[in-house]
């Protein structure tokens, strides 16, 4: 049977990949895979780059390249039938990698590459993909005798399997959850767009009126603007007990035991390796170099930052006091009144920055500092086979009309597709017989779809992310390096990896970047200058507050 999984030599063909497509794909080639492995093992010496880590890193390639689309699809498309496939698969991809990583005669090979005499004359990414390649054999229990080998391919299994449960379960509690409303009244205080948009959603689900879901545009449109105080507990409460013990789904999709188990399973794996906890564990592939480093970092940052969060809570608190009689407030006010707060001190919302930053307009201004930045350009093209039709597809040329990248961005949220914003690798660069496989890339966000025959039109912080996210997108599809296992953002520490993302931020806030990216919808106007230096003016607020959050996720999850 034909089976476009197997077949495609450049992009995945989205169109035509079914889920009956996906478990006979991977099967086969980890079957193709194993005997390939086998016969280069089989050397016993006289191994070099080109007669055994190029022909494995190939091999490992080639599984990336049709595992991508498939765990890509279950991440923005998900259903029944491509979820069992992808959750059948991923055991047995798990089983192949942890197979991998303790096969002694690999680690032999990668070992005699290392201490022999053609590595002083590799390349720096080569001698890099050895080093990391010998570093991850021990992470992956290649030192463990037979029966602890053993234990810790059980362990990877059980974790992959957990963590995907974890997701899928945060997932269909976000989906399981809608609120219709008949009575506008309930829904005062909301921005027309936000309300246009409720319409638009019930519309689409076959329902009058308005519908609310826990899809963040949704969500936090009430969280911010609504009047209705019970409609916002209601959505607190069903949004921060999503797939728990709690909440109007209680029990339903409850991760408590995934939760315990996954930690238990973690501490266990690190314990099996000679690490004291999973954070230590974790650290191997990182830039921080102890637990103990990371902790006093924290709170030290924590302790510094506290008193500028408690006063902006003071300062909050105190608003809704003297201006409408709050003497207490509840976590579904904080967003609330901070927004009210924030009119009163700066006269400026996110909501009336919205007409200005129209999804063609942004693009279009993204691309253009792109070009005035790298010497980029990038270009639609409408003939690629995608898996919604609001996905676009972009190639990126360089000055000499080399082309470098590709990349699909998927911007709206909707229903079985996870939340928040990622890029994603499709595939990665590598060189080879003097050809360069051009990296391509995914990048995913969740924001508020069109409305009508409007464009989308994003906040400045919906802004801020597809910036940030451009910036990991750019790491990877720009690299110039020719290894794939340390090409883009691959063999980068993952706390180095955030750079290129935050610095593409910083563009949202010059005056010379804005008035390439910020147009009105209707009018076709810049941004105005006095709402500009409101926007700026309003850059720290509740920055205290905001930092104090991040560090709270930061120490909990250490």
């Amino acid at each position: 049977m034909s089976n476009p999984l197997l077949e495609f030599q450049d992009l995945p063909p989205f169109s035509n990949i079914l889920p009956e497509h996906v478990e006979p794909a991977i099967d086969q080639l980890l079957s193709e895979s194993r005997q390939q492995i086998d016969h280069l093992a089989a050397r016993t010496q006289d191994f070099t780059w080109e007669n055994f880590i190029q022909p494995l890193e190939n091999i490992e390639d080639r599984i990336n390249k049709v595992w991508s689309p498939v765990s890509h699809l279950n991440a923005v498309m998900n259903n029944d039938a491509l979820r069992t496939a992808y959750n059948n698969c991923l055991a047995k991809i798990t089983e192949f990698n942890t197979e991998l990583a303790q096969d002694k005669r690999i680690y032999k090979a990668y070992h005699s590459i290392k201490m022999g005499n053609e590595y002083a004359q590799l390349n720096h990414a080569q001698q890099k993909t050895i080093s990391d390649a010998l570093r991850d054999f021990h992470l992956s229990g290649i030192d463990l005798p037979e029966y602890q080998q053993q234990r810790f391919k059980a362990i990877k299994q059980q974790l992959s399997g957990l963590t995907s449960k974890f997701a899928d379960n945060v997932l269909d509690a976000t989906n399981a959850w809608k609120k219709t409303i008949t009575d506008e009244t309930l829904l005062a205080g909301l921005p027309d767009s936000a309300k246009a948009l409720a319409r638009q959603t019930a519309a689409n689900n076959r329902q009058p009126g308005w519908m609310l879901t826990l899809d963040f545009p949704s969500y936090y449109a009430v969280m911010s603007y609504a009047d209705n105080r019970g409609l916002r507990k209601e959505m607190h409460d069903a949004y921060v007990t999503r797939a728990s013990d709690q909440g109007p789904h209680a029990g339903k999709w409850d991760n408590s035991g995934n939760m315990k188990e996954i930690l238990a399973l973690r501490h266990e794996l690190a314990l099996l390796l000679g690490f004291s906890n999973y954070a230590e564990y974790s650290l191997a592939t990182k830039m921080a170099d102890s637990t103990d480093k990371v902790m006093r970092f924290l709170r030290d940052l924590a302790a510094r930052c506290k008193p500028y969060a408690q006063k902006d809570l003071d300062a909050v608190m105190e608003y809704a006091r003297a201006h409408h009689d709050m003497t207490q407030l509840e976590p579904w006010d904080i967003n609330y009144y901070s927004e009210k707060l924030r009119q009163h001190q700066y006269a400026i919302t996110q909501e009336e920055l919205k007409p200005y930053f129209p999804e063609p307009v942004v693009l279009d201004g993204l691309f253009e500092i792109v070009r005035r930045l790298f010497g980029m350009r990038i270009s639609q093209v409408d003939s690629v086979a995608t898996w919604h039709k609001d996905v676009k597809f972009f190639v990126i040329t360089d000055e000499h009309n080399q082309l470098r990248g590709k990349f699909f961005i998927d911007l709206y949220a909707r229903a079985n597709k996870r939340g928040g914003a990622w890029m994603g690798q499709c595939i990665s660069r590598k060189k080879q017989a003097g050809r360069i496989q051009t990296p391509v890339a995914y990048l995913t966000c969740n924001f508020s779809p069109p409305i009508g025959n409007d464009p989308a039109l994003f906040t400045h912080n919906e802004v801020l992310t597809l910036f940030h996210e451009f910036g990991h997108g750019l790491h990877h599809m720009l690299t110039q390096v020719d290894n794939v296992s340390v090409s883009g953002i691959n063999g980068v520490a993952w706390d180095a990896v955030e750079l290129p993302s935050q610095f593409m931020e910083n563009f949202c806030w010059e005056k010379e970047s804005i008035d390439f990216i910020a147009r009105h919808y209707q009018s076709g106007k810049s941004l105005p200058g006095d709402l500009f230096d409101k926007m700026t003016a309003a850059k720290n607020f509740q920055s205290g507050m905001q930092i104090i959050r991040q560090l709270e996720f930061a120490l909990f999850d250490f």
